[in-house]
């Protein structure tokens, strides 16, 4: 998490910032595609330990990110430059299935 009074050089770097870490950006990505309950999102990373998924998902909610326009804002962009650069994404594979 982002440390009080720190000084950064633009409101972008505060949030990449507050979002980073491996765990909390793999989390955003699949509670961005609907709500879920504990126990789907833990089977959908089953990488990460109960302990971690737990602390993630708590700073997640503190500083008010999962219930923020933000995180669609993420999703629009990445949507958009993602298949402007010919990426593909999971969400493709399995809505095709």
């Amino acid at each position: 998490m982002a440390q009080r009074g720190r000084l950064y050089g633009c409101p972008v770097e505060f949030a990449l910032d507050a979002l980073g870490g491996k765990w909390k950006t793999v989390i955003i990505a699949r509670i961005k595609q609907g709500p879920l309950r504990y126990s789907e999102l833990r089977r959908l990373i089953p990488s990460l330990s109960d302990k971690m998924l737990t602390q993630r998902l708590a700073d997640l909610v503190e500083i008010g990110f999962v219930a923020l326009a933000a995180l669609q804002a993420l999703y629009d962009w990445g949507i958009l430059h993602g298949r402007a650069e010919g990426v593909r994404f999971r969400t493709d594979i399995e809505a095709a299935a």
